[in-house]
């Protein structure tokens, strides 16, 4: 998972900001951003508070190392099935 470049404050001041009025372009070009990436925020954060944000990115990570391991495991397991099943 890339890493934004942006903290969870920055992207929910921005999205308070244009929940308050101000609009998305001024937005996005003062943080030099692309519209829809800014959308993008939008869509996932709306409604969210920073503590709230920075739960979802830490359960985001862990859930990616577990899926990693869950990976290697699956793997080593075949490949002990692959082993046991041949015969000598």
């Amino acid at each position: 998972m890339k890493k934004s470049k942006f903290t969870e404050t920055q992207i929910i001041k921005a999205i308070k900001e244009n929940e308050a009025g101000r609009k998305v372009e001024d937005i996005s070009r003062e943080l030099g951003i692309n519209v829809g990436t800014f959308y993008n925020w939008r869509k996932k954060y709306s409604g969210m508070e920073v503590n709230h944000l920075k739960r979802l990115k830490e359960l985001e990570s862990e859930n990616s190392k577990l899926k990693r391991m869950y990976a290697e495991q699956a793997l080593q397991l075949e490949m002990a099935r692959d082993v046991i099943s041949k015969k000598w």
